[in-house]
């Protein structure tokens, strides 16, 4: 059987039965035959496996050690408890884990791409899962081939193929019939999936689909994602097994004391494995990646969906953010406003079908325009979506005409695809029998091309006066912050072929005004943006006046600010640019290579830049900054596979949120950190005193346990649910060189663990008058219960009644649950026996509860006199 690469078109229609695509009912049918268009993950561990990976770890190997020697001692109930909470705790990892995949399967789902697809002869959008052999997709600069296919229609398509063939270059694509066998990088009239359109368009065949593609057989995506570590988890990874090493020494020097004061072995081993389980945070990798994960899922809530954890982390440290302007700053909702034609300004409704330059005009807009409305849904690009608007203004859907219509009637015969190099777009049609070419794109770049200028007189040559006349038309709409396009024509022989080197020598038609409104939250986000201490700079291809109107009206250009252009960029040296880069507010006509500079340069300057970016050549500029953030409606794939962060809703106020949200995210992990760290710091000043002062052993095995993975589980857990607070956007960027251990972070850290310390060793003494047991249960009780209290604590650097006891449910929903559970094991008779503790009297319930709030008092009044 001949390979599809090797079939005539009729041969590939008849074998797909698909010639103008495929019916929406075909397509619901071959989706059942082949399946979702995506690559199988195989090597996904299973449940249980992820199950017996969770005792693969040091603490874990501490804690069987502590059963068993608890086992060997007698202490049977003990030795229950520790290996059902280890398994509690191998359970819980497990759960956490899996819930953890599904969510990043859920981010997958909301950053994967979507394809056009030709259903029912209409032009669809659908997500490419859905995309099965035999149907007709259309590929454009920036879109990531999501399936294998055959051309059947080419416009100078050229694919980047690095993920498949290894070539970093970029491939020309053929609609050619090919009858020898050929390599896999010389099939010229196939693309595949994974690969990368660069330039051009084309009509596409699907011939394979999921596992079935070439992508398939080697089973690798070209962006595979992969589950990696952010920095902070790295650094408390580290952190914690430096921490183990450190105890175990310490837990080996105080087992050597215990047995020079006269102790038994297998007492002293209890002694030495308690103050091993007193001082490892079972819980502290669990607590930032759940709340990492919450942190995402918000963001994601908020139109932000984080591709990359780092990013969240990150987020919090940005001090510079160089924003589109297009549909990022603004509504993305293009109106044409003016048009200039025939020498004079007329509304789009003014524009007449009997006029011959107006209609050339409504020509170009509706023929030189890859865009189109369906259904009430415009699929394209904003500013050739508001062109075939323009048309319908001007009464062309009321001649009984639609712009679908004029397409089938009048074939493009060739084109060259808009580039941001060029910044123009060309094509060539057969117009009332005569071959010519409409082009549409930037005032100055087709000023100095036009030989002549038609009017409702006819064609004349262009004058001076002409392009004077064009010139300041062309400033005046910039002024009122307008973005113009001017739209030309030649007439030309049917054999030129159409190339760049072409484009010149044309008839001026008119220009074209419109405008992108600014978007209403643009104005506050970038004002909150200024006080949390983030220079917004704004990055467009527009004319500079029109750039600084609309930079002027949302707040970024003030008085005494520097606008720059790409030519003027380019002639400025490196430090020149370094020492003016925080005066420019806006840049603009800017080139791919200029963005990549002018991230360069802040970056030198020490900041922390996010970089938005919609368009193939952004890609270099979004893997530059420090966090590249795609447009998630207007976006190519290869501008969202290039970024850390995808807007959704394209909305720089989204921007804010998220920088919001990153602060909250890490300020919440710090807090969730100093109050296990705080707490545990209190448990190993208790046993080391204990230990120098030769008393009994303060606390067995099982309450440390008891008290680390479930009373302290939850209220860390709360702390990372603490709601955000505008407050946060009044602090400057975090540097991101700062360490964990800071030295205010350090004081409250040894501050706090004193205090708790100090009341758990007066509440030990208490019980030390009754006996061992009576001393060991009051010591767990209070500084269990002086943990909880401290959970609020830890929740803000503000005082709780400042923040609002209420403000944050899940920590009063921790608090209660941490008493019910101490409740239980202090006076159910079972639970007694197995946490080995005493039974208390009214009393010294009381002095516990006392014992236990004292630390909490001090902090919060601490709190009320340093920030009233």
């Amino acid at each position: 059987m001949k390979e599809v690469y090797r079939l005539t078109k009729n041969e590939l229609f008849e074998k797909f039965g698909s010639r103008e695509g495929l019916t929406e009912e075909q397509a619901e049918k071959r989706f059942y035959e082949y399946g979702e268009n995506v690559l199988r993950e195989d090597g996904k561990k299973s449940v249980f496996s992820i199950f017996l990976s969770q005792f693969a770890d040091l603490l874990v190997i501490i804690l069987i050690i502590a059963a068993v020697i608890s086992m060997v001692s007698g202490n049977v109930e003990s030795t229950v408890v520790i290996l059902v909470v280890i398994i509690l705790n191998a359970v819980l990892g497990t759960v956490q884990y899996v819930k953890a995949e599904k969510s990043l399967d859920s981010l997958k789902e909301l950053s994967s791409p979507k394809t056009k697809v030709l259903r029912d002869g209409i032009k669809k959008e659908v997500a490419s899962k859905e995309i099965v052999p035999g149907d007709i997709i259309i590929l454009e600069a920036g879109d990531m081939v999501v399936a294998d296919g055959r051309i059947i229609e080419n416009y100078s398509l050229q694919v980047n193929e690095s993920s498949l063939t290894g070539e970093s270059t970029n491939v020309d694509k053929k609609d050619m019939d090919m009858e020898e066998k050929t390599a896999l990088g010389d099939r010229c009239n196939m693309v595949f999936s994974g690969s990368l359109v660069t330039y051009g368009r084309a009509d596409i065949l699907v011939t394979s689909t999921g596992m079935n593609t070439e992508m398939g057989k080697i089973a690798s995506l070209m962006n595979d994602t992969k589950n990696k570590k952010t920095p902070l988890q790295v650094s408390l990874d580290d952190f914690s097994k430096k921490l183990a090493l450190v105890i175990m020494v310490i837990s080996i020097i105080v087992f050597g004391l215990r047995i020079w004061q006269g102790e038994t072995v297998l007492d002293s081993l209890i002694f030495a494995v308690a103050l091993a389980v007193a001082a490892i945070p079972e819980a502290l990798s669990s607590i930032v990646t759940i709340v990492q994960a919450m942190g995402t899922g918000r963001m994601a809530a908020d139109n932000a969906v984080i591709k990359d954890l780092k990013a969240v982390e990150s987020l919090g440290c940005v001090s510079v953010i160089c924003s589109d302007k297009t549909g990022t700053l603004t509504q993305n909702k293009m109106t044409v406003r003016e048009i200039y034609v025939d020498g004079k300004c007329i509304l789009p409704e003014e524009l007449k079908l009997t006029s011959g330059v107006h209609r050339y005009l409504l020509y170009n807009a509706i023929l030189n325009n890859d865009s189109c409305i369906a259904d009430g849904k415009n699929i394209g690009d904003p500013t050739e979506i508001c062109l075939l608007e323009m048309a319908r203004k001007a009464g062309l859907k009321g001649d009984g005409m639609c712009e679908e219509d004029l397409r089938k009637f009048m074939v493009r015969m060739e084109e060259l695809p808009f580039d941001s190099d060029r910044k123009l777009m060309s094509t060539k049609y057969l117009i009332h029998g005569i071959p010519t070419v409409l082009t549409k794109g930037a005032v100055d770049v087709l000023i100095d091309r036009i030989d002549s200028i038609a009017s409702d007189e006819g064609v004349h040559p262009v004058t001076k006066e002409d392009v004077d006349n064009i010139l300041r038309q062309n400033e005046n709409f910039s002024k009122k912050g307008l973005r113009v396009l001017a739209f030309v024509y030649k007439e030309c022989d049917e054999n030129d072929i159409l190339s760049p080197e072409k484009e010149c020598g044309y008839t001026f038609i008119g220009l074209v005004s419109m405008i992108d409104p600014p978007r209403e939250e643009s104005v506050e986000a970038v004002g909150a943006a200024a006080n949390a201490g983030i220079k917004t700079v704004m990055i467009t291809g527009d004319h500079k006046d029109t750039a600084i109107a609309i930079a002027e009206q949302i707040g970024i250009y003030h008085d005494g600010d520097i606008a720059l252009t790409g030519q003027e960029l380019d002639e400025m040296s490196d430090a020149g640019l370094e020492d003016t880069i925080e005066k420019v507010s806006v840049y603009a006509r800017v080139s791919p290579e200029n963005k990549i500079r002018i991230v360069d340069a802040w970056q030198r300057r020490g900041n922390i830049v996010a970089m938005t970016g919609d368009g193939v050549n952004d890609a270099p500029a979004l893997k530059k900054s420090d966090i590249g953030v795609a447009m998630g409606i207007t976006g190519t794939e290869v501008s969202k596979d290039a970024s850390a962060m995808i807007l959704t809703d394209d909305n720089f106020a989204t921007i804010i949120k998220a920088v919001l949200n990153g602060r909250n995210v890490y300020r919440n992990i710090m807090n969730a950190i100093q109050f296990l760290l705080s707490g545990n710091m209190a448990a190993i000043l208790v046993v080391i005193y204990c230990s120098f002062m030769a008393l009994p052993t303060p606390f067995e095995p099982v309450h440390l346990l008891f008290i680390n993975l479930l009373t302290d589980s939850l209220p860390a857990l709360a702390i990372g649910m603490e709601p955000s607070d505008k407050d946060l956007l009044n602090n400057k960027p975090r540097n991101p060189k700062t360490g964990i251990f800071t030295r205010t972070f350090s004081c409250h850290l040894m501050v706090y663990g004193i205090l708790i310390a100090s009341v758990t060793l007066l509440a030990y003494y208490q019980g030390l008058k009754i006996s061992t047991m009576t001393a060991s249960t009051m010591a767990f009780a209070t500084l269990t219960l002086a943990r909880l209290f401290h959970g609020f604590n830890c929740r803000s650097k503000q005082s709780v009644f400042k923040i609002g006891l209420m403000s944050n449910r899940w920590s009063i929903y921790a608090f209660v649950t941490g008493i019910i559970l101490l409740f239980l094991v202090l006076f159910i008779p079972l639970m007694q026996g197995l946490f080995s503790v005493a039974v208390l009297s009214g009393k010294q319930i009381g002095e516990i509860i006392i014992f236990a709030i004292i630390p909490a008092i001090i902090i919060q009044l601490y709190k009320i006199i340093k920030y009233k």
